[in-house]
């Protein structure tokens, strides 16, 4: 038996009945019921029966590169799915409890059976890790191997991630891929042990989003507490901005971009974009990665600025308008003398930053300060540790739009 096989397991007169799944130890069979519960069960005395095979085979499908693919039609499209770790590529340690990032992309198809049959996979392992412990270099080892993929014929990519980072993530592929095919990050809130779990319901409207005409870099999550269908988010103006909701993401300053509707499988835009094949595959994944993001707060010492001495860009989340003390100018001012680039954020987040309508503002201004627009924090620090590697006027690029982090007005969209 392996997993992903339907068994029925029998100890001590008690019978469970579910899919087979991987365990942490040799000792334990870890079985999802249909409840969604997973329990774990001695091996010892067990009688198990294998009621279907899975119908994926790891060591026939796995290619000498670590690679695998998954063919259940050719008439169906090509989906590379990525991992990188996180919830959704979780799973349960029965001696403690724990949750822990550890499957690959092999073990998340056999935990959403229900992806078999909607396209012929390739599954490709770039990191396993929580992302927390996410960085600017997996970024360009991810980014490296989306384009690998596209080159070798993939109709679409999906991208596994923890969803504390993915918005930075997101951001940060945007920027340094040009695609002719939907690349679809999405995740998981709720780990596969729970019964209230998300993985398979975004893991499945994902694939779904991956196989559309649009050929961008997208969030796709819960577009509600349901599970009725999932939302999809431009990867350069999407936050989570709830610690344990299922639909915790959401785009700021408009609307979603689209939709999945999880029971008719249809994929739905509001608004216009790149489409299928209108764009070359181009990657530029230099980043500087000597770029911080500062939040200002009230009566904040402009000594706590001295560590960013030497830096070659700095993102601050000003109040209001953009705005921070009068005492930060001169010390800001000295940044940019020294060829720090300085980008202002506003930390209202709707809305967009406008230095020329208060005295600080303008002074600031006067210091060197670049605003930028209605561009989230977090994306405006991915962006500025790109363009800082890739343009040779960063400060016009951050004023510029390049991946739709900057909108042209600021009040929702329909």
């Amino acid at each position: 038996m392996n997993p992903g096989d339907r068994v029925r397991v029998e100890r001590g007169g008690v019978e469970n009945e579910g899919v087979l799944m991987p365990s942490t130890t040799a000792d334990d069979l870890v079985v999802k019921l249909s409840g969604g519960y997973n329990v774990g069960i001695d091996r010892d005395d067990a009688s198990v029966e294998v009621l279907e095979r899975d119908v994926y085979d790891i060591e026939s499908a796995t290619e000498g590169d670590g690679s695998s693919t998954i063919e259940f039609d050719d008439d169906l499209p090509t989906i590379s799915l990525i991992s990188t770790g996180g919830t959704i590529a979780s799973t349960v340690d029965y001696r403690t409890g724990a949750v822990t990032a550890q499957f690959d992309a092999e073990d998340v198809l056999r935990a959403v059976p229900d992806l078999a049959g909607r396209a012929n996979y390739r599954g490709r392992v770039v990191a396993n890790i929580l992302s927390e412990n996410m960085t600017p270099a997996v970024w360009q080892d991810l980014a490296a191997a989306v384009a690998e993929e596209i080159e070798a014929g993939a109709d679409g990519v999906v991208v596994m991630h923890g969803t504390d980072t993915m918005q930075y993530s997101a951001s940060a592929l945007a920027f340094m891929l040009d695609t002719p095919v939907p690349v679809v990050f999405t995740g998981s809130q709720r780990s596969a042990d729970r019964p209230s779990s998300d993985n398979v319901m975004n893991a499945v409207c994902a694939v779904e989003a991956a196989k559309s005409d649009r050929a961008d870099v997208l969030v796709c999550m819960h577009e509600s507490s349901s599970d009725d269908a999932c939302a999809l988010h431009r990867g350069t103006r999407v936050r989570k901005n709830h610690t344990s909701r299922r639909d915790a993401f959401e785009t700021v300053g408009a609307k979603p971009v689209g939709r999945v509707d999880y029971d008719t499988e249809a994929v739905t835009f509001r608004r216009s974009g790149p489409e299928r094949g209108e764009t070359d595959l181009d990657l530029s994944a230099d980043l500087e990665t000597g770029v911080e993001l500062v939040k200002f707060t009230p009566g904040m010492d402009p000594a706590a600025l001295d560590y960013l001495d030497g830096a070659a860009g700095v993102v601050i989340e000003g109040t209001g308008l953009g705005h921070v003390s009068t005492n930060w100018i001169d010390r800001i001012e000295d940044l940019v003398d020294d060829g720090t680039v300085v980008a202002m954020t506003s930390q209202c987040l709707e809305g967009r930053v406008c230095d020329r309508v208060y005295d600080t503002g303008r002074d600031l201004l006067e210091a060197g300060v670049v605003e930028a627009g209605d561009t989230l924090p977090e994306t405006a620090t991915a962006k500025l540790m790109w363009v800082l590697a890739n343009r040779s006027d960063p400060t016009d690029a951050m004023r510029r739009s390049l991946a739709g982090e900057l909108q042209s007005r600021s009040v929702p969209w329909t």
